[in-house]
Protein backbone atom coordinates (compact mmCIF):
# COMPACT_ATOMS: atom_id res chain seq x y z
CA UNK A 1 0.00 0.00 0.00
CA UNK A 2 1.33 3.43 -0.91
CA UNK A 3 2.01 6.15 1.64
CA UNK A 4 -0.17 9.27 1.64
CA UNK A 5 1.53 12.66 1.66
CA UNK A 6 -0.15 15.90 2.67
CA UNK A 7 0.73 19.08 0.82
CA UNK A 8 -0.67 22.59 0.68
CA UNK A 9 -2.17 24.26 -2.37
CA UNK A 10 -2.98 27.97 -2.56
CA UNK A 11 -5.86 28.95 -4.84
CA UNK A 12 -7.89 32.05 -5.59
CA UNK A 13 -11.15 31.97 -3.59
CA UNK A 14 -13.31 32.14 -6.71
CA UNK A 15 -11.44 29.29 -8.37
CA UNK A 16 -11.75 27.14 -5.25
CA UNK A 17 -15.49 27.85 -5.01
CA UNK A 18 -16.02 26.79 -8.64
CA UNK A 19 -13.88 23.69 -8.08
CA UNK A 20 -15.88 22.74 -4.97
CA UNK A 21 -19.15 23.20 -6.90
CA UNK A 22 -17.86 21.02 -9.73
CA UNK A 23 -16.69 18.18 -7.52
CA UNK A 24 -19.92 18.32 -5.50
CA UNK A 25 -21.99 17.98 -8.71
CA UNK A 26 -19.76 15.10 -9.80
CA UNK A 27 -20.29 13.37 -6.45
CA UNK A 28 -16.60 13.36 -5.64
CA UNK A 29 -16.22 12.76 -1.89
CA UNK A 30 -13.22 15.04 -1.21
CA UNK A 31 -10.95 17.67 -2.70
CA UNK A 32 -8.09 15.22 -2.29
CA UNK A 33 -9.83 12.63 -4.46
CA UNK A 34 -10.66 15.26 -7.09
CA UNK A 35 -7.07 16.51 -7.22
CA UNK A 36 -5.73 12.95 -7.36
CA UNK A 37 -8.06 12.29 -10.32
CA UNK A 38 -6.80 15.42 -12.11
CA UNK A 39 -3.20 14.35 -11.56
CA UNK A 40 -4.03 10.85 -12.79
CA UNK A 41 -5.61 12.28 -15.97
CA UNK A 42 -2.49 14.37 -16.60
CA UNK A 43 -0.24 11.32 -16.11
CA UNK A 44 -2.32 9.24 -18.54
CA UNK A 45 -2.14 12.01 -21.16
CA UNK A 46 1.63 12.09 -20.71
CA UNK A 47 1.80 8.29 -20.91
CA UNK A 48 0.13 8.48 -24.35
CA UNK A 49 2.83 10.92 -25.50
CA UNK A 50 5.76 8.73 -24.45
CA UNK A 51 5.10 5.96 -26.96
CA UNK A 52 5.06 3.30 -24.26
CA UNK A 53 2.34 0.66 -24.06
CA UNK A 54 -1.14 2.02 -23.24
CA UNK A 55 -4.64 0.65 -22.89
CA UNK A 56 -7.89 1.96 -24.37
CA UNK A 57 -11.45 1.24 -25.37
CA UNK A 58 -12.74 1.89 -28.87
CA UNK A 59 -16.50 2.37 -28.89
CA UNK A 60 -18.55 2.10 -32.08
CA UNK A 61 -22.21 2.33 -33.03
CA UNK A 62 -23.28 1.03 -36.42
CA UNK A 63 -26.24 -0.30 -38.38
CA UNK A 64 -25.76 -4.04 -38.67
CA UNK A 65 -28.09 -4.10 -41.70
CA UNK A 66 -25.54 -2.10 -43.72
CA UNK A 67 -24.37 -4.62 -46.26
CA UNK A 68 -20.89 -5.96 -45.60
CA UNK A 69 -20.18 -3.58 -42.71
CA UNK A 70 -19.75 -6.26 -40.03
CA UNK A 71 -17.34 -8.10 -42.31
CA UNK A 72 -15.33 -4.93 -42.96
CA UNK A 73 -15.09 -4.13 -39.25
CA UNK A 74 -14.01 -7.69 -38.48
CA UNK A 75 -11.39 -7.52 -41.26
CA UNK A 76 -9.93 -4.29 -39.84
CA UNK A 77 -9.82 -5.82 -36.36
CA UNK A 78 -8.07 -8.95 -37.66
CA UNK A 79 -5.37 -6.72 -39.15
CA UNK A 80 -4.75 -5.38 -35.63
CA UNK A 81 -5.30 -8.65 -33.72
CA UNK A 82 -2.05 -8.15 -31.78
CA UNK A 83 -3.58 -5.06 -30.09
CA UNK A 84 -7.01 -6.43 -29.29
CA UNK A 85 -7.57 -7.97 -25.86
CA UNK A 86 -11.34 -8.34 -26.05
CA UNK A 87 -14.44 -7.08 -27.79
CA UNK A 88 -18.09 -7.04 -26.94
CA UNK A 89 -20.96 -6.70 -29.37
CA UNK A 90 -24.31 -5.48 -28.08
CA UNK A 91 -27.61 -5.27 -29.96
CA UNK A 92 -29.10 -1.89 -29.04
CA UNK A 93 -32.27 -2.31 -31.08
CA UNK A 94 -33.42 -3.94 -34.33
CA UNK A 95 -30.97 -1.88 -36.42
CA UNK A 96 -28.16 -0.59 -34.23
CA UNK A 97 -25.26 -2.33 -32.58
CA UNK A 98 -22.71 -1.10 -30.07
CA UNK A 99 -19.28 -2.66 -30.13
CA UNK A 100 -16.54 -2.05 -27.58
CA UNK A 101 -13.03 -3.12 -28.49
CA UNK A 102 -10.50 -3.23 -25.64
CA UNK A 103 -6.92 -2.74 -26.80
CA UNK A 104 -3.37 -2.55 -25.49
CA UNK A 105 -0.31 -1.43 -27.42
CA UNK A 106 1.73 1.51 -28.68
CA UNK A 107 -0.34 4.72 -28.73
CA UNK A 108 0.19 5.40 -32.42
CA UNK A 109 -1.02 1.89 -33.37
CA UNK A 110 -4.04 2.11 -31.04
CA UNK A 111 -4.97 5.47 -32.59
CA UNK A 112 -4.43 4.06 -36.07
CA UNK A 113 -6.85 1.20 -35.36
CA UNK A 114 -9.44 3.59 -33.91
CA UNK A 115 -9.18 5.84 -36.96
CA UNK A 116 -9.51 2.90 -39.37
CA UNK A 117 -12.64 1.67 -37.60
CA UNK A 118 -14.13 5.17 -37.43
CA UNK A 119 -13.43 5.77 -41.13
CA UNK A 120 -15.25 2.60 -42.17
CA UNK A 121 -18.29 3.61 -44.19
CA UNK A 122 -21.45 2.87 -42.22
CA UNK A 123 -20.03 3.45 -38.74
CA UNK A 124 -22.38 6.01 -37.19
CA UNK A 125 -20.20 6.85 -34.20
CA UNK A 126 -16.77 5.88 -32.96
CA UNK A 127 -14.57 7.19 -30.18
CA UNK A 128 -11.33 6.28 -28.51
CA UNK A 129 -11.29 6.34 -24.73
CA UNK A 130 -7.64 6.59 -23.72
CA UNK A 131 -6.65 4.73 -20.57
CA UNK A 132 -3.53 3.52 -18.85
CA UNK A 133 -1.92 0.17 -18.26
CA UNK A 134 -1.66 1.39 -14.65
CA UNK A 135 2.13 1.14 -14.54
CA UNK A 136 2.68 4.90 -14.23
CA UNK A 137 -0.17 5.61 -11.83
Amino acid sequence: MSKLTRFTVSLDDGLLERFDEQIKKAGCPTRSKAIADLIGDALVKQEWKTGEEVAAAIIMVFDHHKRGLSTKLTHVQHNYHHLIISSQHIHLDHDNCLEVVIVRGKPEKVQELAERLKATKGVKYASLSAASTGKVL
